[in-house]
């Protein structure tokens, strides 16, 4: 079987720095926080281009932290996407705001940024574009557009380390972007983590304050703040992985441009795209395919752990149904639901593993009965 993902196949390349780093953070003692999570957040930072990292217990709590520390709460509406993980919707009801969707590019599957003032009003406060399977979304365009109505910008870059935008890291376009390190992720924990960027610094000691109790020392409570501090096992692991990142980001985009080379003439096949002046990372590699289910089980029986992100929208979610919406409020995100097939993607996977997965995936589109 070739997996979606191969956690095991990267672990064995780095056990032995693994191992060693854990077992320094157990000598230490530093479980929570401390000089491991410090280490890491001033890595990772110039990384994304920003001034500052602050690590956070996991991706969702990332961007809820970002909406509380900018004034985002009851009565705003913040404009996204229904074509991502109920994570992103998530931390703006967390916050007693009102998630407002915009459908996506055809073709990036981000969110479009043609169609969004029309969906602004006067409680509009601020904008979630989601750089959806690493692809970086028109960072310019939605720039312009909150620059012009004086509106707040959080990235969700959960999937998209290291992806650029006309040269600039994702992440450091808007007020705060927002990661996750999901051990499934391009940059992924042995658990949950996650991380706020920003050049604020306001901004920033906000969130810190946020994390941690709303405390800048141990028993001085300046707000009332949360608990979603990072520990020190996940900094350290990170740091770790950290090294790596550029090498196995580059060999993602070498496996993406194997498939595209063998899938090119694929009948009925839509490969994915890129806006020019981005730098796709393919924390997915996504194809939309007629009959997708069947091809989907003809590739499963085959061998292929292929899968499907996301196959019932955020706007067709029971949990937001007091919003409104309904089936054909978002014709382009529907149609991308019901065709949109996952490849297996990890920095280890082989040509020889990709040469099979196509020729069974075009063996799928011409054998329609099976």
């Amino acid at each position: 079987m070739i997996p979606l993902v191969d956690l095991e196949a990267q672990y064995q390349e780095i056990k032995t720095e693994i191992a060693a780093v854990i077992d320094e953070v157990l000598c230490s003692k530093a479980f929570i926080q401390g000089k491991y999570a410090a280490a890491f957040e001033k890595e990772f930072a110039p990384l994304q281009h920003c001034a500052q990292a602050i690590g956070c217990s996991n991706g969702t709590s990332a961007i809820f932290l970002a909406l509380k520390a900018l004034g985002i709460g009851e009565g705003d509406e913040v404009i996204t996407t229904p074509n991502t993980f109920f994570a992103t919707v998530e931390a703006i009801c967390h916050v007693g705001a009102t998630p407002v969707f915009v459908d996506i590019d055809p073709d990036c599957y981000t969110i479009d940024p043609s169609l969004i003032e029309a969906k602004m009003t006067g409680r509009t406060r601020a904008l979630i574009p989601v750089h959806i399977h690493g692809n970086p979304c028109r960072m310019d365009l939605i720039m312009d557009i909150a620059r012009r109505n004086d509106l707040k910008v959080i990235e969700d870059c959960a999937q998209a380390h290291l992806a650029t935008f006309h040269g600039k890291a994702v992440g450091s376009f808007g007020d705060a972007g927002t990661f996750s390190f999901y051990p499934g992720k391009n940059l992924g924990a042995y658990g949950d983590a996650g991380a706020v960027t920003t050049s604020d610094a306001e901004l920033a000691e906000k969130i810190r304050l946020l994390v941690d109790h709303g405390r800048d020392t141990k028993y001085t409570h300046k707000i009332v703040g949360y608990n979603h501090r990072m520990d020190g096992l996940q900094a350290g692991i990170l740091t770790v992985k950290l090294r790596y990142l550029k090498q196995w980001t580059a060999l993602r985009q070498r496996n993406a441009g194997l498939y595209r080379s063998l899938l090119k003439d694929v009948e009925g096949l839509k490969l994915p795209v890129s806006h020019e002046l981005a730098s796709h990372v393919f924390h997915l590699f996504v194809v939309q395919v007629p009959e997708r289910d069947r091809v989907l089980s003809y590739l499963n029986r085959h061998g292929v752990a292929a899968g499907i992100h996301y196959p019932v929208p955020l706007h067709l979610q029971p949990a937001l149904s007091y919003l409104g919406y309904q089936e054909g409020d978002f014709p382009v995100t529907e149609h991308a639901a019901r065709h949109m097939l996952s490849l297996p993607m990890y920095p280890e996977l082989s040509g020889e593993q990709i040469e099979s997965i196509c020729e069974l995936l075009k063996s799928a589109r011409k054998n329609r009965k099976t």
